[in-house]
């Protein structure tokens, strides 16, 4: 069974990445991630369908409106929204999705049923975490909660 940091790797290895729930507020944490994603050289997709920008460049409604199929999916959106994402990449063939996670229970992206569903239909999942944890280039809070989380016990079972 392969670790959250080999699984990370291998998600945050490829090359495109989709971020679902991207927002005009630059504030959310989905921007966050969007912009450190494409500071590390990613070729990264905003998905949300109630904006046509964000953080300065196209926003894409769906994942099948993206130009190109993503190596990975990040989804940081309610719970009640990653179920109709991971049927979408089910859909468009994609194989990574990462249930994106906060510190507290309640800034979570984690549904049981996504989750299950995922793993009933071929496609990796990290159910919970933050991506910017494993980051090649990560800040000093990320690495802390790497960190912490490790030890508590509280990072994602793959």
């Amino acid at each position: 069974m392969p670790t959250i940091k080999e699984t990370a790797g291998e998600f945050l290895a490829q090359k495109s990445i989709a971020v679902v729930g991207v927002s005009r507020d630059p504030k959310k944490t989905a921007n966050f991630i969007y912009r450190k994603l494409r500071q590390e050289g990613y070729r990264v997709f905003a998905v949300n369908p109630n904006t046509a920008m964000a953080e300065g460049d196209k926003c894409f409604p769906h994942l099948k409106s993206i130009p190109e199929k993503p190596g990975t999916v990040i989804v940081v959106t309610k719970p009640r929204i990653t179920e109709q994402v991971v049927r979408d990449c089910a859909a468009l063939g994609i194989k990574r999705v990462w249930m994106h996670q906060g510190m507290d229970a309640k800034s979570t992206s984690v549904s049981n049923e996504a989750v299950e569903f995922c793993r009933n239909n071929g496609i990796e999942v990290i159910p919970g975490a933050c991506p910017m944890m494993y980051c090649s280039h990560a800040d000093m809070g990320h690495r802390f909660m790497r960190w912490f989380q490790g030890v508590s016990g509280n990072l994602p079972k793959i």
